[in-house]
């Protein structure tokens, strides 16, 4: 593929974005199918993988005989009727990842709202806002101890009890947050269409410092041995100092930075939707190697026996390693991929674009199993 397809496609999901985040209203009656969808990653726990469906539901698996752990839980919204519509209701769209407990499974939704759902039963436990809605999530939760985070389209970043789902406090921000929080300790870490990265004393929602970029961030940040690593929309990927937000380093690609970083061993792995990833050390921002993957980066990589495991958006995966330096083609599943990759025991769990999980051996590459997700 071409530098100017790779950049071109990029683009093409990123106008998509803007025009849902706008809210913009479409003069013509849409039925489920021409909602947005979502692209949610997969949480393992035991032998569970949760995870949001294409058609808006909770999917809870099995991993060992793929069998439904229960109903899938579903999530709508009430569609006004327009001029020659009917009133009714649509799927909503999750874009996050659920965060698990060995209690419950916390989700977010594109309708504004998030939700507490009980891990063994699926029945709902709570949700928030109550009454009415938030503006659209794209972000997922983050869950540590009693409390759940996420942020939403209206700028603001919120903190609930995470057994009753009662609001504990907010942060406002200067723009959209579409990100997913990361939680180090005491403090809280997220990005903003503001350009800023903020960092949060988790008790009370307080600002302990701020960074300023030339782009946008929605790339979940990443903290590694007392430093903060994040992508921005200004093709720049950041190091700052986690203590104070001082700038140790900063490196620049040749298009944005949309993934979650990656660190292992000292370096830290970057895909971007230049099409590469960028393997760096983590204390100086010195390049150690460059892989070329010749198709966007959007899915989150991760680590499974000592290589980095990463996917373009084409749905070709690969393992790449530093020490042999390698880029080993895995699979082709031939199926796009835009949502983080999970991993567990030697597995990597992929939800693709087509609403298909699969199970894939970190090793060999060989499909173990997959399955659709969508309704018959």
């Amino acid at each position: 593929m071409s530098k100017k397809g790779v950049i071109s496609k990029a683009l093409l999901l990123a106008v998509l974005l803007l025009v849902l985040a706008s809210g913009l209203a479409f003069p013509s009656c849409q039925t489920a199918r021409s909602v947005p969808r979502g692209w949610s990653g997969v949480s393992v726990i035991d032998e569970a993988l949760f995870l949001g469906s294409m058609e808006g539901k909770l999917v809870a698996i099995d991993g060992s005989t793929q069998q439904r752990l229960w109903p899938d839980v579903p999530f709508e919204q009430k569609q006004s009727g327009g001029f020659g519509c009917a009133q009714g209701t649509q799927a909503v769209a999750i874009y996050g990842t659920p965060a698990v407990t060995f209690e419950l499974v916390y989700l977010t939704g594109y309708n504004g709202k998030a939700y507490a759902v009980n891990m063994e039963t699926g029945a709902l436990r709570w949700v928030y806002p109550r009454e009415d809605e938030l503006d659209p999530i794209v972000g997922g939760p983050a869950v540590l101890g009693d409390r759940v985070y996420f942020g939403s389209s209206n700028g603001k970043l919120y903190a609930l009890d995470a057994a009753t789902g009662d609001k504990l406090w907010e942060f406002e921000s200067g723009d959209k947050i579409w990100g997913t929080p990361a939680v180090n300790g005491q403090t809280l870490y997220i990005g903003s269409f503001d350009k800023k990265l903020y960092a949060l004393n988790v008790a009370d929602g307080s600002l302990k410092w701020q960074f300023e970029t030339e782009g946008a961030i929605v790339a979940t940040p990443l903290v590694y041995d007392g430093a903060v690593y994040f992508g921005s929309f200004d093709r720049h990927l950041y190091a700052l100092n986690e203590a104070d937000g001082s700038l140790r380093w900063k490196y620049q690609a040749d298009n944005w930075f949309w993934s979650r970083p990656l660190a292992n061993d000292g370096i830290i792995y970057a895909g971007s939707v230049d099409g590469k990833v960028h393997a760096l050390k983590t204390e100086s921002g010195e390049v150690v190697a460059v892989f070329d993957l010749e198709s966007p980066i959007s899915a989150s990589p991760v680590l499974a026996g000592g290589d980095v495991i990463v996917a373009a958006e084409t749905g070709q995966v690969y393992s790449l390693s530093i020490n042999p330096r390698q880029k080993k083609s895995l699979v082709n599943l031939e199926d796009e991929i835009y949502a983080p990759l999970a991993t567990s025991d030697g597995v990597i769990y992929i939800h693709s674009a087509d609403d298909v999980l699969y199970a894939v051996d970190a090793r060999s590459g060989a499909t173990l199993w997959s399955l659709e997700l969508e309704s018959e």
